[in-house]
């Protein structure tokens, strides 16, 4: 069997790149390879070599033009170095082979924009969701509880029943439809795969500071119908050991934090089909 290999984005303002990293290698990647998006543009690295692709959090190009705005132009117009191809072509293969991509916070802000997310139909450059300012006004940096989905066909939450506990960390967290029509199939195809709740993970809640930042029914994460592209803003790569925890010290906690299984889950799909 050939060895499993991760490729995390960066540059352009990008950050966590290095904990992306060591979650996917925790998870069960044989490799995970950091890039800088000029040696993607340059051709020296193609993401047609990976199986799982990480777009992390950040402030791409200083949230100009709102949140990964300019980066989300960038992929779907830049052109690779010397190949007469354009990088979004990687991208749409990448997609078409089958392969998993995971946005986390910036990653999702850029998915969504670039229209990777919802991607309905096998569409995934035509935009029709965004995130948005926080209907509190200001960054939000706090840990979340997080409502699964146990229909959705997202391969990352696979075997996740009830929910997780993640830190969030964002200005434009609020998710948005262009209208009600995409957010209905959203909901019933549970591709709204993660929901900001309460500590029981009974409901989801549109209440401040549960849901921090008014995000509509209360949706923190977001996926397409294959189940194999997922954007959420919730970061996992930042709990995926107890001492993560903000309670570790206080509380008897297992070694593997909630984040961690969305890794576990990639490497797993990845390892049995590419």
């Amino acid at each position: 069997m050939s060895k499993t290999r991760a490729i995390i984005i960066t540059g352009n303002g990008t950050n966590c790149e290095i904990e992306a990293a060591h979650a996917c290698r925790l998870g069960g990647f044989d490799e995970a390879v950091i890039a800088h998006i000029a040696d993607i543009l340059s051709g020296d690295i193609r993401l047609d070599d990976f199986h799982f692709l990480n777009l992390t959090g950040g402030f791409l190009d200083g949230d100009d033009l709102g949140s990964a705005k300019a980066q989300a132009n960038r992929l779907k117009y830049a052109a690779v170095s010397g190949s007469g191809e354009k990088l979004v072509e990687q991208f749409s293969r990448f997609i078409a082979d089958g392969k998993l991509i995971l946005g986390v916070c910036n990653g999702f802000q850029l998915m969504t924009k670039m229209g990777m997310l919802p991607g309905f139909d096998g569409n995934y450059l035509t935009q029709t969701a965004t995130l948005t300012y926080n209907d509190c006004g200001r960054f939000q940096d706090r840990w979340c509880y997080l409502k699964c989905d146990p229909d959705s066909p997202s391969v990352f939450t696979s075997g996740i029943e009830k929910g997780i506990y993640l830190p969030v960390r964002h200005g434009e967290g609020k998710f948005l439809c262009s209208d009600d029509a995409i957010l209905g199939r959203i909901e019933e195809e549970h591709l709204a795969v993660l929901k900001y709740s309460g500590p029981e993970y009974a409901e989801a809640t549109m209440e401040f500071p549960a849901n921090p930042n008014g995000s509509i029914n209360a949706i923190a994460g977001v996926c397409d119908p294959t189940g194999r592209i997922m954007g959420l803003m919730p970061h996992p790569e930042a709990f995926v050991h107890y001492t993560h925890h903000p309670r570790w010290t206080r509380e008897n906690l297992p070694e593997e934090g909630d984040g961690l299984i969305l890794y576990k889950n990639a490497a797993k799909y990845a390892k049995e089909n590419l």
